[in-house]
């Protein structure tokens, strides 16, 4: 036993100093629910068939249960006496360069942190709190898949996880508000600036503007309805946080804290974030343990605030205007992780003449395979897409002509599995499914 623990002891000292600096994050993160997690599961294969990677793939490193055990075996072999004593007959690894190697695959390119396993998991594992812990482990390595981190990095230098110049942002609203004022034939109407003392200071994800511009329309019509006091900034808008995906706590407090501070500075209300799944989870759930503090305001989605302007007859709408058949996508960090649930089904009742449910749904639904930042991860490319089939024979089956979904990662995930998989669909935002549906209010003379 002597002999051994001397092995040991060879085999801890000759940890890289990136290794040792990642083991010490784990040892930080080791309170009661961390340490629930990592000793709860008791194998019963209930994961795999909830994992959308691993019933595509039937790679069995994929079911998370064998994510949990990589964790796992790290905490004992440097956390447990046991796994320093006898780490082969407890299941510890080395945390070596093949183990290294084999996290990196495991936690970023086969797992979106969708949270289905959890949902079924016979104990209730925490999958993606430990995924992402592993995460964090990779951060304090910097060995982030590079596709990630660079739109992590986007996000802390420019603003925004795309790099758009404050210039050009402006110039897009500035565009959409002329076409708002010309659609709706009132020029009082608009898109408003950094105006201070709003209800509202809505969020984008930067890829409206840069792509989707008609997603931003048409919440600027939902507004003009409802005749909403509300703002855009053009400085802090980026309603995203990839730092939650990435498992990077510094980056993803401080792009929570500029939130807080572009709300004060503009001494607005309510934060209303835009159609984005983790954006949801991480400002109205995660945030506030980033910053060590509550909200000095409100935070929510823009989907339960058009509930809102629906129920109080803010806004009139026509269902007829929508008479293609509907589905829904639930994204899974508003719905698993978030709670937004029946609101959108509410919603989108509203607006279309013909919804039909996706089976399964709600908690159940399967991911569509865009989340956990896998959209930026390039290397994982072929996995996402052939991991979505079984999103796509979701939809296939529902018979509809529309894919409806309160989240753009969503959105562009489904867009190539719609071209892939020749699916003949389109996809739409809840925002724009409403505004289509708008009965404006005809003008006095």
């Amino acid at each position: 036993m002597a002999g051994e623990k001397v092995i040991i002891m060879a085999k801890n000292n000759s940890l890289t100093e990136k290794q040792k600096k990642a083991l010490k994050l784990l040892k930080s993160r080791l309170n009661g629910r961390l340490l629930t997690h990592l000793n709860s599961c008791v194998h019963c294969g209930l994961c795999g068939e909830s994992c959308h990677y691993y019933l595509a793939t039937k790679n069995k490193n994929f079911i998370p249960g064998k994510k949990v055990d990589i964790v796992s075996s790290i905490y004992q072999r440097y956390h447990t006496l046991a796994g320093k004593v006898a780490p082969r007959l407890y299941g510890a690894k080395d945390f070596n360069d093949k183990t290294v190697e084999e996290l990196i695959d495991i936690v970023f390119g086969a797992c979106s942190m969708c949270g289905r396993c959890s949902v079924h998991c016979s104990i209730g594992v925490d999958v993606p709190y430990i995924v992402r812990t592993a995460r964090s482990m990779l951060v304090e390595m910097e060995l982030v898949s590079p596709g990630l981190q660079s739109t992590v990095d986007a996000a802390i230098n420019t603003g925004n996880n795309m790099g758009i110049p404050r210039d050009e942002f402006v110039d897009t609203l500035e565009w959409l508000s002329e076409d708002l004022e010309m659609e709706v034939e009132d020029e009082d109407a608009s898109i408003p600036l950094d105006k201070k003392g709003v209800d509202i200071l809505y969020t984008l994800n930067p890829r409206e503007p840069k792509f989707f511009p008609l997603s931003i329309s048409a919440i600027a019509k939902i507004y003009y309805a409802a005749k909403e006091n509300w703002t855009l900034s053009t400085n802090v808008y980026d309603v995203t946080n990839y730092a939650y995906f990435s498992g990077d706590d510094k980056g993803a407090k401080e792009l929570t804290e500029r939130l807080c501070d572009e709300m004060s500075k503009l001494e607005a209300k309510t934060l209303v974030l835009a159609e984005c799944g983790h954006g949801y989870r991480a400002i109205r759930w995660e945030g506030p343990n980033w910053i060590e503090r509550p909200y000095p305001f409100k935070v929510i989605s823009v989907v339960e605030l058009i509930g809102d302007y629906i129920r109080s007859c803010r806004i009139k709408l026509d269902p007829s205007l929508n008479k293609l058949p509907v589905t829904l996508h639930d994204p899974c960090n508003m719905v698993r992780g978030g709670g937004v649930i029946e609101v959108q089904r509410f919603v989108i009742k509203n607006a279309v003449e013909n919804f039909i449910e996706m089976m399964p749904n709600r908690a159940n639904n399967f991911c569509c395979g865009g989340g956990g930042g896998q959209l930026a991860m390039s290397e994982y490319a072929e996995r996402r897409i052939k991991s979505g089939k079984i999103k796509a024979d979701q939809i296939r089956k529902t018979g509809a002509k529309i894919v409806a979904t309160p989240c753009h990662n969503c959105i562009d995930q489904l867009m190539e599995l719609n071209k892939e998989y020749q699916l003949g669909v389109e996809i739409k935002t809840i925002g724009e499914l409403v505004a289509d549906a708008l009965v404006l209010e005809e003008k006095s003379n």
